[in-house]
């Protein structure tokens, strides 16, 4: 299993990721590096825990946004498909995509979260 160093918050963290994620896994690191240093910036020196609980905050609540966004995608693909006559499978496909890419996103979220948990 790969394994990468990444920066966060100035610590450096090793994670292992899959075979062909390490780009990924150092693309999300950097975007919550940059989210606790704008928070840092805000609010200054409250502790790192307390960044990091702030940063997956915002970045759940992205999740929540992103997932409310798809579901409203979602329901305007159907009501198209319905005036269209497009065929219910063409839409299933759509939507598994949707949710496929989704999964994949809270998924790597949910793997920083740990690793960040275990260092």
């Amino acid at each position: 299993m790969p394994q990468v160093v990444v920066t966060i918050d100035d610590k450096t963290y090793r994670m292992a990721c899959g075979d062909g994620e390490e780009a990924h896994l150092t693309s999300l690191a950097k975007e919550v590096d940059r989210k606790i240093a704008g928070l840092r910036g805000n609010f200054g020196q409250i502790g790192d825990l307390r960044l990091t609980v702030m940063a997956a905050i915002m970045a759940t609540d992205e999740l929540t946004e992103a997932r409310r966004r798809i579901a409203e995608l979602e329901s305007g693909l159907a009501e198209r498909a319905a005036q269209t006559g497009q065929s219910e499978d063409s839409f299933r496909v759509e939507r598994s995509r949707f949710v496929e890419t989704l999964n994949e996103a809270a998924a790597s979220l949910e793997r920083i979260g740990a690793h960040l948990a275990e260092g």
